[in-house]
């Protein structure tokens, strides 16, 4: 595919593919070959690989997006009304669910302005992280669940960043998440460091709750698993961090700090690993191989959705045969993302 493809103005359509898309060149994939882009002095200007706007109504599913020059999957003021991440998000009643990205940057991000919307079992490999951001002028964010989230060997867990600006982010519900060998763990930064400073006193994060974490962190003497860096002109409120428990893969004694009375010497229980976890590094300038699918993006849930990387074909022809005007090659049993808004 060398032009781009534009669909404008359609209503009640699916569109299937059978095969591999190259990007200007055979499993439901799209090959973007950005490493060619990458090899050029970084370039990371380079095209997305799929984009929806002002779109309602609609499901992405049993579809693999590899190696994108730029952004993976942008999903563009979307909902009922009319780098290289993975998935950016934003419009209103939108729900995210069995996603496994592998991209070294973000993987599902919020952006402004967003409303109600549900992320749930995301698998996270050798990437950036899932994030909300970043933040500037006018942030108008409410209503935002993530569920069941799997991070391993990426810089994070989960990041608010932001620099200024001014506006709110409310109603927010972090749980379920399980990480190994991560940079860092909970990062809410405000003063990032990586962002221009903008006008304004700074974003108000109001009324979260961050409940039921586990895992290891890379270096927990270094980065620690909690970091809440709050604007100074809008103070955080009602932030709320239970059943929080991190382990550290790289530091030798524990120290204990000055107003610690007990320090933790046993890590925490039940954090599993993922069959698909990637052992090594990925070059950024050599061809990204199509992934196979697993057959679940959280441990011991199975996907929301059975078309997600499991069960037979038979299984899978009754239920496609249930979704009204899509139809699925029952031969097909490749995907890696799916995604489905509802009112």
């Amino acid at each position: 595919m060398e032009t781009w493809v534009i669909l404008n103005g359609g209503k009640a359509w699916a569109l299937q593919l059978d095969g591999t898309i190259y990007r200007t060149g055979t499993e439901g994939a799209i090959q973007g070959n950005g490493y060619e882009f990458h090899a050029d002095n970084d370039n990371l200007n380079g095209p997305r690989i799929l984009r929806l706007t002002m779109v309602d109504h609609f499901s992405v599913h049993d579809i693999t997006l590899t190696d994108s020059p730029s952004f993976h999957f942008s999903v563009d003021t979307c909902g009922d009304h009319g780098g290289l991440d993975g998935i950016d998000v934003w419009g209103e009643n939108i729900w995210i669910h069995d996603v496994i990205v592998t991209n070294k940057d973000e993987r599902v991000t919020i952006k402004n302005p967003s409303h109600n919307m549900l992320i749930e079992n995301i698998y996270c490999s050798w990437s950036g992280d899932s994030a909300f951001g970043s933040l500037a002028g006018g942030t108008n964010i409410s209503d935002i669940t993530y569920r069941n989230v799997y991070t391993t060997r990426s810089n994070q867990m989960m990041m608010i960043k932001s620099n200024g600006g001014d506006g709110k982010v409310s109603n927010v519900l972090l749980e379920n998440f399980i990480g190994h060998s991560n940079a860092y763990s909970l990062n809410i930064d405000q003063y990032w460091s990586s962002m221009k400073t903008t006008m304004g006193d700074g974003v108000q994060l109001v009324n979260f709750t961050i409940t039921n974490w586990r895992g290891t962190c890379e270096n927990g003497a270094q980065r620690g698993p909690i970091k809440v860096l709050c604007a100074d002109g809008a103070p955080c409120t009602d932030i709320t961090i239970d059943n929080f428990e991190m382990w550290t893969d790289n530091t030798s004694t524990p120290t204990a700090y000055e107003k610690v009375t007990a320090t933790v010497t046993i890590p925490p229980k039940n954090y599993p690993t993922m069959a698909e976890d990637i052992d090594d590094s990925f070059s950024f300038t050599v061809p990204i191989p199509i992934p196979s699918i697993p057959a679940s993006f959280f441990p011991d849930v199975p996907p929301i959705s059975s078309l997600a990387g499991s069960g037979t074909a038979t299984t899978k022809k009754k239920i496609v045969a249930a979704v009204q005007s899509v139809s699925v090659d029952t031969t097909t049993t490749t995907i890696v993302t799916t995604t489905t808004t509802h009112n």
